[in-house]
């Protein structure tokens, strides 16, 4: 696809919805930059909506970290379909030869990004955890000299796996450009830079003759009453917790710490909380300034959403409980009778 493939720029999928940038924009641009100044070459954002997206958004791009702004509008794009967004992406990847192409793990993007790989027959890691520049050995090919051929500054692709049991690395090293999904949180915004700037470039949607099959008629909201990302602090229960009924001991400390309450996954699975409060893998990634954790294992899948926190208090009857191995202060004993001393001593003291 590129005839010098490795000159193609880092480009991030802005998704926006009704003229509006979530977070996860801001995440991968922070991620992309670090990739970007590795390699060398610009980074990118792909701007797709409806006419006026480019001018408003793209200022809050270039001040994300991004370099230039690929703009493509059509009244066709004004709202999110998969048939439009695929075909106006893959064009637009034809025109510019990317190397590296990152979505957000998001309802858009798990859709968008498997159609564009499809359509360019090229690879496609999702849920990806970390990205790196790398270079990979490819022992089944060999160089001049009869060493295994090396592929340098190619995307390291990690994300867990086998249910989140090891940690795997994965490579696209042939067929680019090289595709991920990033969950959302795990990767770090830059602080954002007042009045940088960078250049604007406007793409037709090549959508004239195009079918799309679906309309849009109405769309219908639900806005989640969690907040977990934006909580500075977490209290968060576990399959230890032992029912629905003893979660409300931690809506009682959550209170009192003027924080949020998460589960992990087991605990959504047994009924205890509900799916919008899950942190780890298959969850929400948090970073509180607090997390306490209270009646959960620690395994791996979950340790993945919130061992970034600041500080991590554990509570858990099993001293040998993998959780306490990421907490900065463990409490070896039962919740149901910790956890009513700690708010008691939280109201006495203020």
């Amino acid at each position: 696809m590129l005839q010098d493939r490795t000159k193609g720029e880092v480009w991030v999928f802005a998704e926006q919805e009704e003229g509006r940038l979530g977070d996860v924009p801001r995440e991968l641009l922070g991620k992309g930059r670090a990739l970007a100044d590795r390699l060398g070459v610009r980074l990118g954002a792909v701007l797709m909506g409806g006419a006026g997206v480019g001018e408003k958004l793209s200022p809050s791009l270039f001040e994300a970290g991004a370099d230039v702004v690929h703009v493509v509008e059509d009244a066709a794009l004004e709202v999110f379909r998969g048939k439009a967004y695929r075909h106006s992406f893959v064009e637009l990847v034809k025109e510019c030869s990317p190397q590296i192409v990152i979505f957000g793990a998001t309802h858009m993007g798990r859709d968008l990004a498997p159609a564009v790989a499809s359509a360019l027959r090229c690879g496609l890691t999702a849920d990806c955890t970390d990205l790196q520049i790398g270079e990979f050995v490819d022992n089944k090919k060999k160089d001049a000299a009869g060493n295994p051929a090396v592929v340098k500054d190619v995307l390291l692709q990690i994300r867990p796996a086998f249910g989140g049991n090891i940690i795997a690395t994965i490579v696209n090293p042939y067929n680019w450009p090289q595709m991920a999904t990033v969950r959302e949180g795990v990767m770090k915004p830059l602080e954002p830079q007042p009045g940088r700037t960078g250049e604007v470039v406007r793409h037709d949607s090549r959508l004239g003759g195009v079918d799309i099959p679906v309309e849009v008629l109405e769309i219908v909201r639900r806005h989640s009453s969690v907040n977990l990302k934006g909580s500075r602090v977490i209290v968060c229960g576990g399959a230890g917790v032992g029912s629905k009924e003893n979660f409300k001991l931690l809506h009682d400390l959550a209170d009192a710490l003027g924080g949020a309450v998460g589960g992990s996954r087991a605990a959504v699975d047994l009924g205890y909380c509900e799916h919008e409060r899950q942190i780890g893998q298959t969850g929400v990634t948090v970073r509180p300034a607090l997390m306490i954790s209270c009646g959960v294992s620690g395994a791996v899948q979950h340790l993945a959403g919130m061992q970034d926190s600041a500080k991590i208090i554990a509570i858990n009857t099993d001293r040998d409980a993998p959780i306490f191995k990421v907490a900065h202060y463990g409490i070896v004993g039962d919740l149901n009778v910790v956890v009513p001393r700690l708010i008691k001593a939280i109201k006495q003291k203020g």
